[in-house]
């Protein structure tokens, strides 16, 4: 097989048939993977601990929402991504946890572009906004992402098409580390109305090792420049990098260690705790960087809102602006993360 004969088989941006559904992959989910996955990245009991979780809000066992969306994205790199001339992912505009995903659970994924067009600072890349969603055996919708991805062209335009003044006046991120005034501390539990926005907690780091990167990548995202040095060498990002799932993934352990450590402290004193969880999904993941060998990345999150729920008065709405930035102070990750916390009405 030659060179032409391989490049023809890869599927390019101008091969993407907007509207067009795609059914990907299938698989039973099982006890084993829903906590192994959560004792690496989502130690919570509703995730680890059968009894625990039947008494819990979710009423038994569940996978982790972030591992859903890892079984959806190892089905959409199986499917799709691995036969495409991938350039990865700037990132997800919604995520939406439905319905738990259950041990036993039978799945599949659709994968429906909705929009294509050339990047405007580069001809030779097209970007399209994807629906993917988790089906299972009845047909219904288990979670849905909404995302971008990121497609070579196979015949470039000639020139860079000019960008809109809505996508060129985009404002700056402005970092969580850059107000010095914050006071940052691991917050318990508490109610939702004891909760206040500007809280800032620190939620640990990762140093991300080779191993580590290829690992999650032969699991979840078997892409080649998480996979393969070479490969990854001549991609976008020029070495081997770590998954964007798996820099989420290890933003969730720090943030449920974190809790988990103060809300032992708080028990210690006597303080109540609430309810916290589950989580309806998040919003605004961006990868601004990649993550390469050796890189270790810091989180912090800060709650930027409150919001009241008339369809759940025993419930509000705790919504968080989460970053991670690696040792040269450049953030690589953020996130909109939301949480329902019990009221103590």
């Amino acid at each position: 097989m030659d060179d032409d004969q391989a490049r023809g088989r890869i599927l390019h941006h101008e091969d993407i048939e907007v509207g067009k559904p795609l059914m990907l992959g299938g698989k039973t989910v099982t006890k084993e993977e829903i906590v192994a996955f959560a004792r690496a990245y989502d130690p919570q009991p509703i995730h680890l601990d059968e009894e625990a979780a039947r008494h819990s809000i979710v009423g038994g066992l569940c996978a982790s929402g972030y591992h859903t969306c890892a079984i959806m994205m190892r089905m959409v790199v199986d499917g799709f991504l691995g036969r495409a001339a991938s350039l990865g992912s700037p990132g997800v505009d919604e995520v939406r946890w439905l319905k738990p995903v259950r041990p036993g659970a039978q799945v599949r994924t659709r994968f429906t572009p909705l929009e294509a067009r050339v990047l405007g600072s580069r001809p030779d890349v097209g970007i399209s906004k994807v629906l993917v969603e988790l089906i299972d055996a009845r047909d219904e919708v288990l979670a849905n992402w909404l995302t971008n991805q990121l497609t070579r062209l196979r015949a470039p335009a000639s020139a860079p098409v000019k960008a809109s003044a809505e996508k060129s006046a985009r404002n700056p991120l402005v970092s969580l580390w850059d107000d010095t005034a914050v006071t940052v501390q691991a917050y318990p539990d508490l109610y939702f109305e004891d909760r206040q926005v500007g809280q800032t907690t620190d939620v640990g780091g990762h140093t991300f090792t080779r191993d580590d990167i290829i690992g999650f990548a032969r699991s979840f995202d078997p892409q080649p420049f998480h996979l393969d040095e070479e490969a990854a060498k001549a991609s976008l990002f020029g070495g081997l990098c770590a998954s964007g799932w798996q820099t989420a993934a290890y933003f969730i352990r720090g943030v449920i260690t974190t809790r988990q450590a103060a809300n032992e402290a708080a028990r210690a004193r006597g303080v109540p705790l609430a309810t916290y969880g589950p989580s309806p999904g998040f919003r605004n993941l961006r990868w601004f960087k990649p993550v390469f060998v050796g890189d270790t990345i810091e989180y912090r999150t800060r709650v930027a809102d409150k919001v009241d729920l008339k369809s759940r008065p025993d419930r509000g709405l705790l919504v968080s602006e989460v970053q991670g930035r690696n040792q040269k102070g450049e953030i690589v990750f953020a996130i909109t993360s939301q949480m329902l916390v019990q009221r103590r009405g």
